[in-house]
């Protein structure tokens, strides 16, 4: 019986293990990506991702050292004030040719057709975004958003709280999508 046991629990480690790395390959629209530490060294750090469960990898991996793509797993909660920080190439190139930067705080799983799978809630008492192209995609963050750069995006997320932008221009061009809601103020804050 402990050995039909043990291998039910190896039989589904793979597949899962499988479901990862099958989506491995969509980094543009997923929340993460499954390697070994050795891919992992091998990646572009730039373009690969942070897959993350709780507040203290959050908050590293949302560093100047961090992955353009940050996906929690699990509702995650911290008391820290958080940065979204740095640069970040998201593998792709612009209408110019250019490398493509963005930012992305995923709050969400997918699975091998896109489909979201499961939202999570980011819980925090702020967050700050300086990364320039940042979005937060498919969940929730309860707790005030300071915008202090342009194009900031909400994409079928909730903002439990306030979103303050430090200029009018990070205002206009902040966007959110039709499924997109914010339950506090919306308004430039210096």
């Amino acid at each position: 019986m402990k050995k039909k046991s043990l291998l039910s629990i190896i039989a589904a480690g793979m597949v899962a293990v499988t479901l990862l790395a099958g989506c491995g390959k969509k980094e543009d629209t997923k929340p993460a990506e499954s390697t070994t530490k050795t891919e992992t060294a091998k990646a572009d750090a730039t373009t690969s991702a942070s897959v993350v469960s709780d507040a203290a990898a959050f908050e590293q991996a949302i560093g100047t050292n961090g992955k353009w793509i940050i996906a929690i797993t699990k509702d995650v909660t911290t008391d820290k004030e958080l940065v979204l920080d740095g640069e970040f190439k998201n593998g792709k190139k612009d209408d110019k040719g250019n490398d493509a930067i963005q930012r992305k705080i995923a709050l969400y799983t997918q699975d091998e057709n896109r489909k979201v799978t499961a939202r999570f809630t980011l819980t925090a008492p702020k967050l700050t975004i300086k990364s320039p192209m940042a979005s937060i995609q498919h969940g929730t963050f309860k707790g005030d958003v300071y915008v202090n750069v342009d194009n900031f995006q909400l994409v079928d997320a909730k903002v439990d709280g306030n979103i303050y932008f430090a200029t009018d221009s990070a205002k206009s061009t902040f966007k959110m999508d039709g499924t997109s809601s914010v339950t506090g103020k919306q308004e430039v804050k210096k």
